[in-house]
């Protein structure tokens, strides 16, 4: 259990308001169409064929019978849908690795959205999206500690309902993927066949949110373990050292603690937990970090490592919309990628805030940007910005999880793309 610090506000000024901001640059953009759908593997369950049928509050089993009112977008689709992606490594020669969400936005909506990664090319100059390879996880095996949704079936397909797939990360034999349910750490080969499934437990205490397929109750504040995570609040990022051995897990949201019946702040203000895993070992170590949140309410959106000790993290509102346009009720206020390094904490661990660029602030004096740009700025106003890694000591690409068929962040009422940008930012990286 942690022991909540009570300080004055004055003490507790957000170590946002310390970073320096530096200027971004569009130097490339590219997109993948929102109604992006592929077809199941041709040994998944039939159940397969479609994807959306649970989206409605109801079972709907007729194609397009589900009309959203904010985009026109029909469900359920025929094919699973590539969708919003949730992780990003670079590859080099334009390719990213990328993951995609968990299906439609939570584990009771989800049980016929079927878990998948890729490897893309972007085609900077003709503004496209290539899917080079699509790779299922599956668990025939029975690794996984709880009933699945294709439990009886031979191939054990692995659903949103299942996990909740935030972060994914190449290691030796394969990767390993964060989930946000559990929170769980999923280790696959490279044919995306399940090895192991860890349970969070750090320092003797086990972490649980109330998605978790052992927790049988609806809120934090009623759930058994003493520190639990937040439901959506599990591994949304997860940085790995450059050789690919220790992970670090960061939580999307501050932990619940019931003895205080409040969530998590060190010196009034709100931090993320920050593990340490070991790949090999497949342990968690005791060591914990914090990342300080500049609210309470905002979240992180990925995180990855761009030298041995120095790591990019998004930060952002849940807003969606440029507010220049005026049509969105609760358009993006605050959306930055932070530069902290690993070293660099204070007496209580918490990490330092060494600079950020503004992703609602964006130049594009070449005018790069098909849409989003007005008088030379342009805008990436996503409620979920969760893709960002370094690409050469200069660059490094964004891109958006587009929360297929719901978010609309770019253009009233049309259902969001997924947006890939390349941001020239040399000067950030270099910060200290």
């Amino acid at each position: 259990m942690f022991k909540r610090l009570v300080m004055m506000a004055a003490v507790a000024a957000s170590t946002a308001s310390l970073a320096q901001q530096f200027p971004a640059t569009l130097v490339h953009h590219a997109q993948l169409p929102a109604a992006t759908l592929i077809a199941p593997p041709n040994d998944a369950p039939d159940y397969f064929q479609h994807s959306g049928r649970f989206t409605a509050g109801e079972r709907v089993e007729a194609l397009y019978n589900i009309v959203d009112s904010n985009t026109g977008i029909a469900r359920p689709f025929l094919g699973q849908p590539v969708q919003g992606f949730s992780g990003i490594r670079s590859l080099g020669s334009d390719r990213f690795l990328v993951l995609t969400d968990n299906g439609f936005g939570s584990k009771a909506n989800s049980p016929d959205a079927m878990l998948m990664f890729h490897e893309v090319r972007a085609n900077w100059e003709g503004g496209t999206i290539e899917r080079l390879n699509t790779t299922f996880i599956r668990d025939p095996n029975k690794l996984v500690p709880f009933p699945i949704i294709s439990e009886t079936s031979a191939t054990r397909y692995l659903t949103g309902a299942d996990f909740d797939l935030e972060s994914i990360q190449p290691v030796a034999g394969g990767y390993v993927i964060g989930d946000e349910f559990g929170p769980w750490l999923i280790h696959i080969n490279k044919e995306g066949v399940v090895q192991a499934v860890v349970a969070t437990e750090v320092n003797g205490q086990l972490y649980r949110s109330p998605d978790n397929a052992f927790e049988r109750i609806a809120n934090p504040g009623q759930m058994q373990a003493e520190l639990s995570a937040m439901r959506s609040g599990g591994y949304e990022g997860m940085a790995v050292s450059q050789d690919g051995r220790m992970l670090y897990p960061l939580l999307e949201k501050p932990i619940f603690d019931a003895a205080s019946n409040s969530s998590e702040t060190i010196n009034g203000q709100p931090v993320l937990r920050m593990f340490e895993y070991d790949t090999v070992n497949k342990r968690f170590h005791d060591k914990v970090r914090f990342y300080p949140l500049a609210v309470a309410s905002h979240a992180i959106g990925d995180f990855n490592m761009i030298d041995e000790h120095r790591a990019l993290i998004i930060e952002r509102d849940s807003g969606q919309g440029d507010a220049r346009e005026g049509w969105s009720n609760n358009p993006a206020r605050f959306k930055r990628i932070y530069l902290v390094d690993l070293r660099d904490t204070d007496e209580n661990g918490v990490l330092r805030k060494i600079a950020f660029i503004d992703l609602l602030a964006i130049q594009d004096p070449n005018n790069v940007a098909p849409r989003g740009s007005n008088n030379g700025l342009y805008t990436f106003p996503f409620v979920t910005i969760e893709n960002v890694d370094r690409i050469d000591e200069n660059h490094i690409v964004v891109a958006n999880d587009n929360n297929f068929p719901f978010s609309v962040g770019r253009q009233q009422g049309r259902v969001d793309d997924n947006e890939f940008i390349v941001l020239e930012v040399g000067d950030f990286l270099k910060a200290e």
